[in-house]
C-alpha cells in the first residue's frame, strides 16, 4: 500500500499482535518482570490486566517465545464461559487428545501435569481475555493449582485480561482465588511521550529512516 512511498519494509501498525514490534516502555518491562518473577518463584496465579490496546496479548506472545525451557506452556485465547467445556479447552491448549466427562478430562490433565513434573518440567497455563471467564470457571482454574507433589506445585496460572478481571478477582465471593494470586500488575495507558516513542519505535522497526509523523499529528493521536 504505502510502504514504498514512505520507504518502509513492512506495515508498522498492523492490529494483530507481533512480538517483533513490541515497545518495551517502563510499564511493559515491569509487567514482564512480574511474569518472570511469578514463574521463577512458583507463584500459583499471576494476573496481568490493562485496557484494550495496552499490549497485553503482545506481552504474552513475547513470553511464549522466551519461556523457560523447563516449562510446558499452554495458551487459551478468547474463551468465554458460554462455550462450556473448560477442561476440554485446557487439554487443547496443551495438545492433549482426550474425551470423556468433566471428571475424566480433569483426571487426564492431572496425569499429564504429573508426567511433565516427573520429567523435570512444570506446566504453565495462560488464559487471555480472562475477564470473560465466569466465577464458576475461575474457581475450576483455581482448583488446578491444588495439583501438587508433596510441597511442589505442578501448575501455574497466568490470567490476562481487561480491568474487569481485577473486579472479578477482588469480589469477596472469590476470596479463595484471591489468596492464590501472589503476583499482579496493571498496564496503564501511555502518556503523550509514550505514544510518541511508541509510534517512532514501530516506524523504526518497519524500516523508516525519516520522520513521518509531525508533532501535531502525534498529539492528535494521543488525544484520540
Amino acid at each position: 500500500m504505502y510502504e514504498t512511498f514512505f520507504g518502509l519494509k513492512k506495515l508498522p501498525f498492523k492490529i494483530t499482535p507481533d512480538p517483533e514490534f513490541i515497545y518495551w516502555n517502563k510499564a511493559h518491562r515491569r509487567a514482564a518482570s512480574i511474569i518472570a518473577f511469578g514463574i521463577e518463584q512458583l507463584v500459583p496465579i499471576t494476573v496481568v490486566t490493562g485496557d484494550v490496546g495496552t499490549g497485553k496479548t503482545t506481552l504474552i506472545q513475547q513470553f511464549l517465545e522466551d519461556a523457560p525451557t523447563d516449562t510446558t506452556v499452554g495458551l487459551i485465547s478468547n474463551f468465554w464461559s458460554g462455550m462450556g467445556g473448560l477442561y476440554q479447552w485446557i487439554l487443547n491448549a496443551f495438545d492433549i487428545q482426550a474425551k470423556g466427562n468433566e471428571v475424566e478430562l480433569f483426571r487426564t490433565f492431572q496425569d499429564y501435569v504429573i508426567s511433565e513434573y516427573a520429567q523435570g518440567r512444570r506446566c504453565v497455563l495462560i488464559v487471555d481475555e480472562a475477564q470473560n471467564v465466569s466465577d464458576a470457571d475461575l474457581e475450576q482454574l483455581r482448583m488446578l493449582t491444588n495439583i501438587n507433589a508433596n510441597t511442589d506445585e505442578l501448575i501455574q496460572l497466568i490470567l490476562v485480561g481487561q480491568p474487569e478481571l481485577r473486579d472479578l478477582i477482588l469480589d469477596p465471593k472469590m476470596r479463595q482465588l484471591t489468596q492464590r494470586v501472589a503476583a499482579s500488575f496493571h498496564l496503564p495507558e501511555m502518556d503523550h511521550a509514550g505514544v510518541a516513542a511508541y509510534i517512532q519505535h514501530r516506524l523504526h522497526v518497519a524500516g523508516a529512516t525519516t520522520e513521518i509523523f509531525e508533532t501535531g499529528a502525534i498529539a492528535a493521536i494521543y488525544e484520540v
